[in-house]
C-alpha cells in the first residue's frame, strides 16, 4: 500500500460524484486550505489540512487550487492528412459543397486516413492526445470514423488501442459517413461484420452514429444501434448539428450514453434530453471554428438535462487541442456558468462515457486531478490562450 498526502492546496473544488443535472450543476464543494489523501491510486480522504492525519509521504503543492481531472467525452484525435486548403477556401467564402466537389472536405480525410498504417496513425495522434492531456484531460474519448470501409475503421481502433498504453482512453466506433453508392449494403455490413468484429476484439466500448440529413437516417441509425446493443456495446450519437430529424429522440428512447452537437436542437429535443438519463454534450469548438449557432447549453440546464462539454477535436470542424479551452468557450458561447462548466467537463463528461469512477474529488474515486498555476480555481474557465493547468495527476501520479 502506498499513501501520499497532498497539502498546500489553497482551495479544493469539486462537484459531487455522479452525473449532475439542472441546478445541481452549480453546486460545487469548496474546501479552503485543503488536503487530499491518495492511497494506491484512489482518493482515500479529502478535507481541511488541519484535520489531516499523518501519512507516510507528503507532497506540498505550494498554495494552488486543485480541481478534478477534466474528461474529454468527444474527440476524433486519430486521422491522417490535413484540411488546411479547405480552411483557407472556407474563410474566403467558398461553399462547402464546392470544396467537397473538388475533392476536399471530410472525404479527403477519409482517403488519407484509409491509406495510413496503424503505426502512422499512432504517430500522428500521439502529440494531439499529449496536447489534450497537458490542457487538463485525464481521460479522453477517441472515435474512429474516417476509415469508411471496415478494414480502415479497424485500423483506427487498433491505433487507439496502442495509444491506450500511454493515455487513458475510451474508444468508440463511429459510423460517420455513408458511401456515395450502396448505402444499404454498407449499413448491413456495419451491422453484420464491423460491429461484431469490433466487439469480439474488444476494440471499442461504444458505437456512435452521425444521424443527420446529410448522413444516416433515423431508421438506419436504429438498425446500427440494435446491432451494437446485441453485441454489448453502448450507444452514442452525433445529432442535431444542422437539422433536428429525430435522432435525439431515438437516442433517448434507446438509452444512449450521450447525444452530441445539438446546435439545431429545439424545445422537443431539449425536453427529451431533460426527461432522460442521456447526456447532452455541447461542442463549443465547432461554434467557434465554423460560426454555427451555439448548442443551447443554458436552455438544456434550465430544463434539467445532464450537460457535458467536449472538444470535438478533428481536422475539419474543430481543431481544438485543449479541453480547458472547450470548458472556457462553453461559458462564453453556450451560456454555462463557471461552476456548471466544471461539472460539465468532469462528472458529466464521465457519465457521457459510462464511467462512474472519476470526475469528482471524493473518497473512493480515481485520483485524477489538476493543480493549477494560481490559488483560484476560476482561472480554469477564465483563461484564453494560456494554460492555467500546472500539473496533471492520474492515479495520484504526476505526469
Amino acid at each position: 500500500m502506498t499513501e501520499t498526502l497532498l497539502t498546500g492546496i489553497s482551495e479544493l473544488v469539486t462537484p459531487a460524484p455522479g452525473p449532475q443535472r439542472g441546478a445541481a450543476m452549480c453546486e460545487l464543494t469548496v474546501i479552503k486550505n485543503a488536503a487530499l489523501l491518495v492511497r494506491d491510486g484512489m482518493i482515500a480522504w479529502v478535507g481541511s489540512e488541519q484535520e489531516a492525519s499523518s501519512a507516510a509521504k507528503r507532497d506540498d503543492l505550494g498554495g494552488v487550487a486543485v480541481v478534478p481531472g477534466l474528461i474529454d467525452p468527444h474527440s476524433h484525435a486519430v486521422w491522417a492528412g490535413d484540411r488546411l486548403t479547405d480552411f483557407e477556401a472556407r474563410v474566403a467564402g467558398v461553399p462547402y459543397e464546392t470544396i467537397l466537389a473538388g475533392g476536399g472536405g471530410i472525404r479527403s480525410s477519409i482517403r488519407a486516413t484509409a491509406a495510413a498504417t496503424v503505426e502512422q496513425l499512432v504517430a500522428l495522434a500521439r502529440p494531439r492526445l499529449g496536447a489534450l492531456q497537458q490542457s487538463g484531460a485525464t481521460t479522453m474519448e477517441v472515435k474512429s470514423g474516417y476509415g469508411l470501409d471496415s478494414d480502415a475503421e479497424l485500423r483506427m481502433l487498433r491505433a487507439i488501442r496502442v495509444l491506450s498504453r500511454e493515455f487513458e482512453l475510451s474508444p468508440t466506433l463511429l459510423i460517420h459517413v455513408p458511401p456515395l453508392e450502396g448505402r444499404d449494403d454498407y449499413v448491413r455490413a456495419v451491422c453484420q461484420t464491423l460491429i461484431p468484429e469490433t466487439a469480439a476484439d474488444k476494440l471499442a466500448t461504444a458505437v456512435d452514429v452521425f444521424c443527420e440529413a446529410e448522413a444516416f437516417t433515423v431508421e438506419e441509425t436504429r438498425r446500427i444501434f440494435v446491432a451494437a446493443q446485441a453485441h454489448g456495446l453502448r450507444l452514442k450519437l452525433h445529432a442535431d448539428q444542422f437539422h433536428a430529424i429525430g435522432g435525439t429522440e431515438l437516442a433517448c428512447q434507446m438509452g444512449a450514453l450521450s447525444v452530441d452537437h445539438l446546435e439545431a436542437s429545439g424545445p422537443a429535443q431539449i425536453a427529451a434530453l431533460a426527461a432522460s438519463g442521456t447526456v447532452a454534450t455541447v461542442l463549443s469548438g465547432v461554434t467557434l471554428h465554423l460560426g454555427l449557432p451555439a448548442a443551447p447549453g443554458r436552455a438544456l440546464i434550465d430544463a434539467g438535462a445532464v450537460v457535458a462539454v467536449g472538444t470535438d477535436l478533428n481536422p475539419g470542424s474543430s481543431p481544438l487541442y485543449s479541453v480547458q479551452m472547450a470548458l472556457a468557450l462553453a461559458v462564453r458561447l453556450n451560456g454555462l456558468t463557471p461552476a456548471e462548466a466544471l461539472s460539465a467537463a468532469t462528472v458529466n463528461a464521465a457519465a457521457a462515457l459510462g464511467l462512474a469512477d472519476r470526475g469528482s474529488l471524493s473518497a473512493g474515486m480515481r485520483a485524477d486531478f489538476l493543480a493549477l498555476h494560481g490559488p483560484d480555481w476560476r482561472e480554469l474557465p477564465y483563461a484564453l490562450g494560456a494554460n492555467p493547468v500546472r500539473d496533471v495527476f492520474t492515479g495520484g501520479v504526476k505526469l
